[in-house]
């Protein structure tokens, strides 16, 4: 390989990277801070018992856990709607909604079933008069 060849090859290089911003350290760090705060405060809030509403509690965890999706992949993936990026952005945000239907849908789904499950002293009575009809039919 000559001199001249490897020089081109460098001048690309450089090029490529010059392209995609990296984020520099401080970015990271902000990054970083970001997304420790952001795991600390919903962590704090089930470890401490905070007397709230469940469904509040709820809301505010996956709200936070939402925020920092967003600091992920801005600071640590760096998306953004740049034109040569812009599929990729695209395609994120096709999976970010997918992944709100699975979870909001799996969020109604036990919400559905805790409400309309029987409560086993309930089940217990029922069981208790099946027997009972049974011996009198018996």
């Amino acid at each position: 390989m000559s001199a001249d060849t490897h020089s081109h090859h460098d001048d690309h290089h450089d090029d490529h990277h010059g392209d995609h911003d990296h984020g520099t350290m401080g970015q990271l760090m902000i990054g970083f801070a970001l997304a420790a705060i952001l795991t600390i405060i919903p962590f704090g809030l089930v470890m401490a018992e905070v007397e709230m509403d469940r469904t509040t509690l709820v809301g505010i965890i996956m709200g936070l856990g939402a925020v920092q999706i967003v600091v992920h992949l801005k600071f640590f993936l760096h998306l953004s709607t740049k034109s040569e990026e812009g599929s990729t952005f695209m395609s994120t945000m096709l999976a970010v909604i997918i992944l709100v239907i699975v979870l909001a849908g799996s969020l109604w789904v036990m919400h559905n079933m805790n409400e309309n499950m029987m409560p086993e002293h309930e089940m217990d009575q029922m069981i208790e008069e099946m027997q009972s009809l049974q011996s009198q039919q018996g």
